[in-house]
């Protein structure tokens, strides 16, 4: 037989009352008290029913957490120190993957209502007018991570993908590049990935360089897309020196493919990536790329959206993390 909270009282030598406003973690109760409950349910193996419990207090103590991809390399990270806070303050967290698919997130989003999560750590693959109405219409508190809403309604922890992808594009014009292809996301989309695309044409544009449609491929986010993207260079018949990647993974594409045509990376073409997955390290050659501080943006993100259900202010709603240059060998 399962034990009940009134198991926990009489063990503890309390009122139901006092078992209940320790487990709601109500300051009424001195530390003797709250130490004698504790004790009792540890003793005892009790774990209150979640359901009814949030019945009464209009809490879960459950966070979800949406990702675009859970087999990046770089969203994980992100989990890891989102939930590592959560554990902390004794929330629990349910894990969505979209798979880039907006429909799916917005699925997700009424998912995670009906389980009555108390609010949501979401990482979008397109912040769409509709996806952001959808929020405000099931009143679910919600911090992003690596984007943000362009009216910066919602609290969200980035970094500057703008100014990043700047940088690293300035790096390749720096080493000589002039002929500079771009492999990412589609120009439509709402989100740090068109940001890196941004970053990128403000540099060709500051440096006078020509900016070609031709070397410019966005019809996906995965290793292959960047396998395909070199195909697609190589039948425009541009000449290209480098290639400016919004992950790790889609340079992983463009190398291997460059490599099966024979052309040597960094001698013929350059090429960057960006988060600073460990993929990146560990390929051949290494890969020059952006770091970004994926553990520090799950955290943070947590400790503000904990604040915001606590009712507690934030000192700002829109962070903005360093990021870092990495030099590695594919883009000497």
């Amino acid at each position: 037989m399962a034990t009940s909270i009134k198991d926990v009282a009489k063990e503890a030598g309390v009122s139901i009352a006092t078992v209940s406003r320790v487990l709601n973690d109500i300051d009424v109760v001195n530390e003797d008290t709250k130490k004698k409950v504790l004790d009792a349910i540890n003793k005892l193996g009790y774990r209150p029913n979640i359901v009814a419990r949030s019945l009464k207090t209009q809490r879960t103590k459950t966070i979800g957490i949406l990702v675009p991809d859970i087999s990046s390399g770089f969203y994980p990270e992100i989990v890891r120190g989102a939930e590592d806070v959560s554990n902390i303050y004794d929330y629990n967290v349910i894990l969505c993957n979209s798979d880039f698919d907006d429909e799916k997130e917005k699925e997700y989003l009424r998912v995670l209502r009906e389980k009555m999560v108390d609010g949501v750590i979401y990482m979008s693959s397109s912040l769409q007018p509709e996806i952001l109405d959808l929020i405000n219409e099931l009143n679910i508190k919600t911090v992003l991570v690596e984007t943000k809403d362009k009216e910066e309604r919602l609290p969200s922890v980035t970094i500057d993908n703008i100014k990043a992808s700047e940088e690293i594009t300035n790096y390749l014009i720096n080493k000589g590049r002039r002929k500079i292809a771009f492999v990412g996301a589609k120009k439509e989309s709402l989100n740090a990935w068109v940001d890196r695309f941004i970053g990128y044409e403000k540099a060709l544009k500051d440096n006078g360089l020509e900016l070609d449609e031709d070397l410019i491929f966005t019809k996906g986010l995965k290793v292959k897309s960047g396998y395909d993207a070199v195909e697609h260079f190589e039948n425009s018949k541009k000449p290209y020196d480098a290639v400016v990647c919004a992950s790790d993974e889609l340079a992983v594409g463009v190398i291997n493919a460059l490599r099966e045509r024979g052309k040597k990376v960094p001698e013929e073409v350059s090429v960057v990536g960006f988060n600073n997955n460990e993929i990146a390290e560990l390929f051949y050659p290494k890969i020059t790329t952006i770091k970004q501080p994926s553990y520090d943006m799950g955290s943070v993100a947590m400790r503000m959206l904990i604040k915001l259900l606590n009712k507690k202010g934030l000192e700002q709603s829109q962070f903005v993390l360093d990021y870092e240059l990495i030099e590695r060998e594919s883009a000497k």
